[in-house]
């Protein structure tokens, strides 16, 4: 199953352009149908695209012609090299906690661990490795999964955030933070 553009997706992509632009490398971490990693293309010199499903990888290189994008299978960070250093992170993750009745194929694009939070919990202790000085790091995330975890989690990794915009959708809020290293 490959992730398709929701209202997150909508979301995110509009603030994209605001950070984006003039931006040297940029990731795109699950990039599911590859639509954040086209919008960052348009202000970007390249971005590299990485997504844990094969599938969604493969719909990638068969949907998206653009040759400021390169698509990689990828669990987070694990197929970026050392030398890749990132001036911009987009990140929307599985972020919701797990839900039994959800349908396991369904379970990988949603669901972010037991609480929710776990994949973000991981993202946060490696991004700091793979951003610039001044790289910012643009993670979307629901209410679900607990503000007070997310600030927590990321003060733990040495890094400062801000609200940069919030919408209620249905059952939740869903909160975009600009991230950056604490120097």
């Amino acid at each position: 199953m490959i992730y398709e553009p929701a209202e997150d997706s909508f979301f995110l992509k509009k603030h994209i352009k605001d950070y984006a632009k003039d931006k040297r490398l940029v990731l795109d971490i699950g990039t599911g149908s590859g639509i954040l990693a086209v919008e960052a293309s348009g202000y970007a010199d390249k971005v590299i695209a990485v997504d844990i499903n094969p599938d969604a990888i493969q719909y990638c290189c068969d949907n998206v012609k653009n040759s400021n994008i390169e698509f990689r299978q990828s669990d987070l960070f694990s197929a970026i090299k050392g030398n890749e250093i990132f001036d911009m992170i987009i990140f929307n993750p599985p972020y919701l906690p797990l839900d039994e009745e959800e349908p396991e194929d369904s379970r990988l694009a949603t669901t972010g661990g037991k609480k929710g939070y776990e994949v973000i919990e991981r993202f946060l202790s490696e991004a700091g490795n793979h951003l610039s000085e001044e790289g910012i790091i643009l993670l979307l995330f629901s209410s679900l999964t607990g503000v007070n975890n997310i600030n927590r989690l990321i003060l733990n990794n040495n890094l400062i955030y801000k609200e940069i915009d919030r919408q209620h959708i249905f059952f939740e809020d869903i909160i975009i933070y600009s991230i950056r290293k604490n120097q």
